[in-house]
Parts: structure tokens; sequence; C-alpha cells
């Protein structure tokens, strides 16, 4: 938010309604008890709203447009704009001049995105365990140089779409073409695994997902070192069927020893380092899908993955354990309200 002691908004000169308010949102009542406190005008003579407009159009954007009684599920600039003047808040203002007092803070009700409310009643233990393990901890103790962290996971149902025509590259002027129309040529999955502090990579692609395509993944990794004679190797998973629950902690030690499965809370794949590199699979791979067969998808998926591991360096992992603090204390709050 602006600071108390912010200078002024500066905008362009606008018109006044009479016995409404002024351009810069003073009673036209009012006009002349602060017309010798405000401040110079700025550049070329530009008048200035005064900061309690800027706090009252921020407050209106932190507000659901159906709750102010309109049949919107989101502001655009130019409906914000209409409300503010409806309001009477400022009698005139450009939608770039709202646009960047928005912007100041980040504050944008045009946009949204999709989130899951955590519903685990162990988010916070769980979250925290995983947490730990990042920083190099287990269980309050440090970790051993021996040790091993894998984070592991399915990324099932990619496409091999063929466009209907050929990929144009870009050119002066213009960006690549990517014909919208395509055909199927069938799907598989990529099953990954990434060691966090050593930044070593595995993966491999299976027809589908399932128990035994992720039973070959933790294969794969196992019989390679330092995996195969470390003290212990950490499995970061989510709950997926494929390694969900009691059952897979029971396949693991059956088979390995020296592993220790870690479940992630239910809903919270954002925890998962995995997933950073499925993003960066997905962007530099899979986007545009243009591929004859779902043997070529697999081609390139593992050509690049030999090419990233040849750069990888471990994540900058930054979300603590006081950031999860802070995020649980914040979900109380907002529980709290609905429950109210």
């Amino acid at each position: 938010m602006l600071p108390t002691d912010c200078a002024m908004t500066r905008s362009r000169h606008a018109w006044t309604h009479q016995g409404r308010s002024s351009a810069s949102g003073a009673s036209d009542s009012s006009r002349s008890g602060w017309r010798d406190s405000r401040r110079s005008p700025g550049e070329a003579g530009l008048p200035a709203f005064p900061p309690s407009v800027v706090v009252a159009v921020k407050a209106l954007a932190c507000q659901l447009p159906f709750e102010c009684g309109r049949p919107l599920s989101r502001w655009s600039l130019s409906e914000f704009k209409r409300e503010v003047l409806q309001r009477g808040i400022v009698a005139s203002v450009g939608k770039s001049t709202l646009w960047r007092w928005l912007t100041e803070d980040a504050i944008r009700p045009w946009t949204h995105r999709s989130w899951i409310f955590p519903r685990d009643p162990d988010f916070e233990a769980k979250a925290s365990r995983v947490l730990d393990l990042y920083e190099g901890r287990w269980k309050g103790r440090r970790l051993q140089p021996a040790d091993c962290v894998v984070s592991a996971d399915e990324k099932s149902g990619i496409q091999a779409l063929k466009r209907c025509h050929p990929i144009l590259p870009p050119s002066q002027g213009r960006a690549a073409r990517v014909e919208h129309e395509y055909r199927r040529k069938g799907t598989l999955a990529y099953l990954a695994a990434w060691d966090v502090r050593r930044a070593k990579l595995y993966g491999r692609c299976e027809p589908t997902v399932g128990i035994a395509p992720f039973e070959r993944l933790v294969e794969q990794v196992m019989s390679d070192e330092p995996y195969r004679s470390a003290p212990r190797v950490f499995w970061i998973l989510d709950n997926g069927t494929s390694h969900r629950g009691q059952a897979c902690v029971d396949r693991f030690h059956r088979r390995w020893t020296n592993t220790i499965p870690v479940h992630l809370p239910k809903h919270a794949s954002w925890l998962n380092q995995i997933e950073i590199f499925f993003s960066i699979l997905q962007r530099k791979v899979l986007t545009p899908a243009d591929f004859d067969s779902p043997e070529k998808v697999e081609d390139r998926i593992l050509r690049f993955q030999e090419h990233y591991q040849q750069m990888a360096k471990p994540f900058e992992w930054r979300f603590s354990r006081r950031d999860l603090d802070k995020l649980m204390r914040k979900l109380e709050s907002r529980g709290a309200q609905i429950a109210a």
C-alpha cells in the first residue's frame, strides 16, 4: 500500500460535475477548504488526485463485482472505470491512470488464478517435513552428506498432436505460426525423479501410469549410485494412485530397505520440486505440439532430459517453514471468515 507520506498521484486534467465532486475526488462544497493544502500542480500544470481517492479506488478493486450488485464475475478495466465514476469516487479519470494506481500494488481485478483451499487436516505437519528436507533436515537433525532426497511424480496424458499444416518458422516482422487444427496420434506418460541435493535427473516414458511403471522408475534410480548404497534415500511423493498411502510405503520397504517415502499433503503438488522440471519440459518441449507419433514425443523428451542434465543445478527453493507459518495463519483467518 502507499505510505502515508507519499506524494499525490498525478493524472490528466479532468472536468468537474457541479455539486457532485471535483475531478480529483473532493466534494465541490469543500473545494475551497482543501485548495490551499493540496500539492502544487505537477509538470505542465496537471492537477493532483488526493491520496484518499487512490485508496478508495484500490479498496473497490479488492471487492468482487457481484458483491457490489453487478452481474460480473470479475472487473474489466472499462467496467471498473464505470463503477468508479458511478460511485462518485472521482468525477473523471482515465483508464491508464486507474491501471497505474492498481499495478502499484499488483492489484489486477481483471485477472484470476485457480487454487485449491488446503483440506488435509495434517497439512502443516506433512508440508513441514518436506520443507525440512529441502533445507537439509529430518526430525530436527541435519542430513548426512550421503543421504539423498528424491522428488518424483508422473506427467500423464501427454498427447502426440500432428498439425494439419507444418509450423511456419518466424521471419522478419512475423512470429512463428502454428496451425490451429491437428490430428491425435496417441498418448503416453512421462515419469521422472529429481535429486534435490545433487541435481540428478532420471526419467522414462511409459504407455500409461500405474504402480508397475512407477516401480520401474524407482528401480531405475535405486539401481544406480549413490542411491543403491546411500544410508537413506528420501522419496517425496504426492498422493497419486501409483504411490499412495501405507501400501506404497510397504512396497518401498520390501524392495529397498534404505528408502523413506515422504508423502505430501493432499492437493500440495506445488511443494514437489519435480513439478518445476515438468513446467520447464512443457514450455520447452511440448508446446507447441507437433509430433507424428508417441514414439516421436518420447524421443524428444528423453533427448531433452539428457540435454537438461548437462546444465542442471539444484533449484533455488525459497518457500520456507516461516512462509508456511504465514500461509497457515492466513488460511486460518480466511476459514474463520467463511465460517462466520
